[in-house]
């Protein structure tokens, strides 16, 4: 009976050691990608690609606006036969659809354009986020905000996963998180 006993006790002493040596941290991404040289890059090439859809789709539009002042005109003129009316009016529509259209693919294509931009950047900082996780013998490390309750023994790891990536703290960005104590 005792061996069984102090048995339970040998399983049982390193558990509970493990458990009280549980080392968990936060972090705050928002904080750290607009500091990374990658970010400024890729959000000027979006910005480069929104710049070009916005000038191909006002082209789109200044050509619709002139055909429909066409059509404004032949519609009043009684001379001009209803088939050449409903023809330019088709016109008129099958631009605005094309219109509409190009607008809808231009945001997919942006959308798409920032999300394979955005994937190295996030996975750079995955990529430094665990490191000071192993660095640092962390349990789990959370993103900043999302628990409902934290602990003054959860550790702030964003300034480590910043100076991991040589991320310099901005203004802006040094008051996104409150640190933990």
């Amino acid at each position: 009976m005792i061996k069984k006993i102090l048995l339970a006790i040998a399983v049982a002493l390193p558990v509970c050691f493990a458990a009280q040596a549980q080392k968990f941290g936060i972090v705050d991404p928002e904080s750290i990608i607009p500091g990374m040289a990658e970010y400024d890059a890729a959000q000027k090439e979006i910005a480069a690609a929104s710049k070009t859809f916005e000038s191909e789709y006002a082209k789109i539009q200044e050509e619709f606006k002139t055909k429909y002042e066409e059509f404004q005109k032949l519609a009043n003129d009684t001379a001009t036969p209803q088939a050449i009316k409903d023809r330019r009016m088709q016109e008129i529509q099958e631009l605005n659809q094309k219109a509409e259209q190009f607008g809808q693919s231009a945001q997919q294509e942006l959308a798409r354009k920032q999300q394979q931009l955005m994937a190295p950047i996030q996975e750079k900082l995955v990529t430094a986020i665990t490191a000071v996780g192993k660095e640092g013998n962390f349990t789990m490390i959370f993103p900043a905000g999302v628990p409902a309750y934290q602990a003054a023994d959860v550790v702030d790891v964003t300034p480590l996963v910043k100076a991991k990536l040589g991320v310099k703290d901005t203004p802006a960005a040094s008051t996104a998180a409150p640190a933990a104590k």
